[in-house]
């Protein structure tokens, strides 16, 4: 049995088992999540699930793989992560601190659609902690309905680990496989009618784990189109993230200010059911990372036009449902 299989079986069994403890004691210590007029659901539901996703990660990675520098420096960063997620979780923290860059964990270098290298050199640091960033807040964002992160970042891990094995890099392979497994665990308590929310304790870990793995790891390196497969990797929550930005300088509102019209709740106004939306979403992500995958096996101009195809659905659908416009949006996010 290959090692990251193993992996990712570990921390799918560990999920399982360590969920319904976090449940037990989510209500004990009371961080339940209260319903209000800006969320769906009606009554209060235990959070702290990212808790058990981060522990299931750790005991796989910790049991298996070999420590490097670069490894026990993701590893710290994800724990200070998880501390600030269930602090956030307990008393709501006005300004989430997200991560510090140490270890040397950094973009030396990118590679644009033509397979040149581009050398950060000096800006290199201000770039990791603005790509960390926004990916760590872009799966937070998108934790709206129940399942959705938990789902979309299964899809998103796997595509990242298919990736990473064309491309030979077995430590990344292995971190994206116990990843896989741990999100993917989860959501057998966190699919509708949800039992469990990861809370930012979970949200805030997945999206660090993808932002941290694609910069250590060869990911951000294979083939010719490096900056573009983690993007379409996580391409839905990078999205929805953007089209909200995008909508609310539109509408002449403060970008940071909640609103209703993120991509699930056009779906739910639109009559789907949360399922319903959920799955949609499934779907369009898992096709955003086919063609992640399709990109790293063809040529320079057949990828441009993948990517330029892939541009016109994604803006194509986007006016069709109304994601640009503020109207009826005031209220949430």
């Amino acid at each position: 049995m290959p090692s990251y299989f193993l992996a990712f079986i570990t921390a799918l069994i560990a999920v399982y088992a360590l969920t319904p403890l976090v449940i037990k004691f989510a209500v004990k210590t009371g961080a339940m999540d209260k319903p209000d007029p800006r969320k769906v659901h009606k009554k209060p539901i235990p959070r702290l699930g990212g808790l058990a996703i981060y522990l299931a990660f750790m005991i796989a990675v910790c049991s298996m793989l070999d420590f490097s520098k670069e490894i026990v420096g993701l590893l710290l960063g994800g724990t200070f992560i998880v501390i600030v997620g269930i602090i956030d979780d307990f008393i709501s923290l006005p300004a989430k601190v997200k991560l510090l860059v140490a270890f040397d964990i950094r973009i030396d270098f990118i590679t644009d659609p033509f397979g040149d290298f581009i050398f950060l050199e000096y800006l290199a640091i201000p770039v990791t902690i603005f790509w960390i960033v926004g990916i760590t807040n872009t799966v937070n964002l998108i934790d709206g309905l129940d399942g959705l992160a938990a789902g979309v970042s299964t899809i998103a891990t796997v595509t990242i680990l298919l990736v990473a094995l064309q491309s030979g890099d077995l430590p990344v392979v292995f971190l994206t496989a116990a990843l896989a497994g741990s999100s993917l665990g989860f959501l057998h308590y966190n699919f509708n009618p949800a039992r469990i929310f990861m809370g930012d304790t979970g949200s805030m870990f997945l999206g660090y784990m993808f932002a941290a793995i694609s910069v250590i790891g060869a990911v951000k390196s294979a083939a010719t189109i490096a900056l573009i497969v983690p993007i379409l990797a996580l391409g839905l929550p990078i999205l929805d993230t953007t089209f909200a930005i995008v909508r609310r300088y539109r509408g002449g509102v403060p970008i940071f200010k909640p609103d209703k019209g993120h991509l699930h709740h056009r779906l739910l106004a639109m009559g789907f059911s949360q399922r319903q939306a959920v799955l949609l979403m499934y779907v369009f992500s898992a096709f955003l990372g086919l063609a992640a995958i399709a990109l790293t096996e063809v040529s320079t101009s057949v990828a441009v036009m993948i990517v330029v195809f892939v541009a016109v659905i994604i803006l194509f659908g986007a006016k069709k449902i109304g994601i640009f416009s503020m109207k009826n949006n005031a209220g949430t996010h």
